[in-house]
């Protein structure tokens, strides 16, 4: 997506009074983004990657120009939030006199009660503790600095978006497992997941893809996460992703779709402790588990190995499979939008994926597909695919700035940064 073109669309759907200044904080497991946003406008973007083995950091200015980024040689930097301080502390200088309103905080699992973003309050956070054994890989990672914002400036407002909160709109067949009933009460049944990513798209698909914005459509969100969700009117109708982040298309590292009974014989008939499987579905399975080289992509296509180009088949086979999975669940398919990192740029796998679902209607154009689009089918294609990249952080932000009533720089609930 173009800088202009993001300029031009982030005024059109943020409308109104003047915000004052939004922090974003996403954080991952080996992984802090950042994002500053004035207006709709990002003045101060970056990331913290190689958390807990050898943090580095980089930064952009309003401009898209590299800034130098925060210092973090002297800081013992094993998760995400221990890299805050002194994030705060360089944004603080960056920044000068510019005015904080609030930061806001992507949190994976906001479980039955939260379907729309909320204020940060020591009840809230107790609550998402509690949810932590539904998304062990994320929620701690989200929470932590959550706290550690808290500790550091207490005065600060904090929002936290969840990214199940986008399906809540999915209907309840879609959301059962066929399990005693008495469980889906209690909270067992399908969530969905990269929901701040899938409501950017359906956010900017009037403008991007105005044909197919109100139709059926397969968004796929594919990165080192990935999932699929299929959309009716812009509203999730269903999902690849349930319970768990576990489930749906192989990742990076975590399996996706696995026969239970599996499990049951890992722990039964080999012996393995739960805290071993856990380990092995999350961490060594997905990209890295089948190829035995890498869990990114990149690597992947780039190798000669027979087991490489495997696992690279097994996940399009299976993109594919789900893709037609969901159009059954929407009675039909008008388009598909690839998003995210492996989505937005993997060419090859984008290709396998369209060639998969001629059967759809889709005819993939070649030449689009190479220059990513924004769409890749031919013009008398009965299916349409688009590349969108991805925004989470700007729905954050306005998520923030929505729930604090759009404060202004004058405002009582501005802070200096």
């Amino acid at each position: 997506m173009s800088h202009a073109y993001k300029r031009r669309h982030h005024r059109n759907i943020g409308k109104g009074t003047e915000p004052a200044l939004i922090g974003v904080i996403n954080a991952g497991s080996s992984s802090l983004k950042f994002t500053f946003y004035e207006s709709d406008q990002p003045i101060l973007s970056g990331q913290v990657d190689g958390v807990g083995v050898r943090p580095s950091a980089r930064a952009t200015g309003a401009d898209g120009a590299a800034l130098d980024p925060p210092d973090l040689g002297h800081t013992p930097v094993t998760g995400p939030a221990e890299a805050l301080p002194g994030l705060i502390e360089w944004a603080k200088q960056k920044l000068a006199d510019r005015r904080l309103a609030a930061l806001g905080h992507r949190v994976v699992h906001g479980g039955l009660r939260y379907s729309r973003p909320q204020r940060v309050t020591p009840a809230l956070l107790a609550e998402l503790e509690s949810l932590i054994p539904l998304a062990p890989l994320h929620e701690p990672h989200n929470i932590a600095p959550i706290r550690t914002a808290l500790a550091l400036r207490p005065d600060l407002p904090q929002v936290a978006c969840f990214d199940t909160a986008f399906h809540r709109s999915m209907p309840e067949v879609a959301q059962a497992f066929a399990l005693p009933h008495a469980l889906y009460d209690e909270g067992i049944r399908r969530y969905g997941f990269h929901g701040l990513s899938y409501e950017y798209i359906a956010s900017v698909l009037p403008d991007r893809a105005p044909e197919i914005a109100d139709g059926k459509v397969v968004v796929a969100h594919l990165g080192n996460g990935c999932s699929l969700c299929g959309f009716r009117a812009r509203k999730s109708v269903a999902s690849t992703m349930g319970f768990t982040a576990l489930d749906g298309v192989p990742m990076g590292t975590r399996c996706g779709d696995l026969d239970p009974g599996v499990v049951l014989h890992l722990i039964q008939q080999k012996g393995m402790a739960v805290e071993d499987v856990a380990d092995l579905l999350y961490k060594r399975s997905g990209m890295l588990g089948l190829s035995g080289l890498s869990s990114d992509f990149r690597d992947l296509l780039a190798s000669e190995s027979p087991r490489s180009r495997f696992a690279v088949d097994v996940f399009c086979y299976r993109v594919a499979g789900h893709i037609g999975s969901l159009a059954a669940a929407l009675g039909g398919l008008d388009g598909i939008v690839f998003t995210a990192g492996v989505g937005e740029n993997a060419v090859p796998v984008r290709a396998a994926i369209c060639l998969a679902c001629r059967w759809l209607g889709l005819e993939l154009d070649e030449a689009a597909n190479r220059r990513h689009g924004p769409r890749i089918s031919t013009a008398g294609s009965r299916v349409a695919a688009y590349v969108i990249p991805t925004d989470e952080n700007f729905m954050i932000a306005r998520h923030a700035r929505a729930l604090l009533g759009s404060p202004d720089e004058s405002s009582s609930s501005a802070r200096n940064l």
